[in-house]
């Protein structure tokens, strides 16, 4: 389990608070519009910037002390998640072993990884030679190879064409249950959220104090700003 604990920040004019608890094993959509602080959400749980007060947990261990890579979590960024100078075979491989050092053992698990998500014939080619959602492929792969239980994605696929990125969330998915890792997924698209969340988080104005199930999402008009929001992406 993921738990905020009155976490606290502030940054610049604004104040961010956020008291959540997300469980183990769910995959969660954080919505929002711009600026309401989803990403700032990410960010304190990866340990990118730090909370005035209050604690983060994860399974009842406070993370606040730990630097981002020592937290039990991969993310996955919307661009710039892999390195020009590497092959996708040695990207992915980072993952696994951050001088590059593979046993056997790292060699089949990122084999794997890669005929999971359908870049297994692309291993040789550096990520000029690969279109956009081969690239997001290949940094998916990275992530799951490292066998973190927590799977961050900061609107990763947003910049895909529809179908592409129905098909990566599909994976995602997929390889989510699979393995049993959490999601948490920043999301401007409610149809994504309804496509693979189980949970759903509304971020407004710097807020957000409850978690959902995603099929209350449509139910949830008690809250004025959530209902505007979904009526805005719903008439896009």
């Amino acid at each position: 389990m993921i738990e905020f604990s009155q976490v606290y920040y502030h940054y610049q004019q604004q104040n961010f608070t956020f008291d959540l608890n997300i469980e183990e094993g769910s995959i969660v959509a954080i919505l929002g519009p711009s600026g309401a602080g989803k990403s700032t959400l990410l960010n304190l749980l990866t340990g990118f910037i730090d909370p005035v007060k209050g604690d983060i947990t994860i399974n009842g261990k406070s993370v606040l002390n730990r630097a981002p890579h020592q937290r039990p979590l991969s993310i996955l960024f919307q661009d710039n998640n892999l390195f020009s100078h590497l092959s996708a075979y040695d990207n992915i491989g980072l993952g696994l072993h951050p001088g590059l050092k593979l046993n056997e053992q790292h060699k089949k698990r990122l084999q794997t990884a890669a005929l999971q998500v359908g870049v297994e014939d692309l291993l040789e080619r550096f990520p000029a030679q690969l279109s956009g959602g081969e690239q997001q492929r290949v940094a998916l792969a990275r992530c799951f190879v490292q066998h973190k239980p927590i799977l961050l994605l900061d609107e990763p696929f947003s910049a895909l064409d529809p179908i592409l990125r129905v098909s990566m969330l599909e994976h995602v998915k997929s390889l989510a249950e699979s393995e049993g890792v959490t999601v948490l997924m920043v999301t401007h698209h409610v149809d994504d959220a309804r496509a693979i969340a189980s949970d759903f988080i509304f971020v407004d104005q710097g807020k957000a104090l409850s978690v959902e199930k995603i099929a209350h999402l449509n139910t949830s008009h008690h809250n004025v700003n959530l209902a505007s929001f979904i009526s805005a992406e719903v008439n896009q």
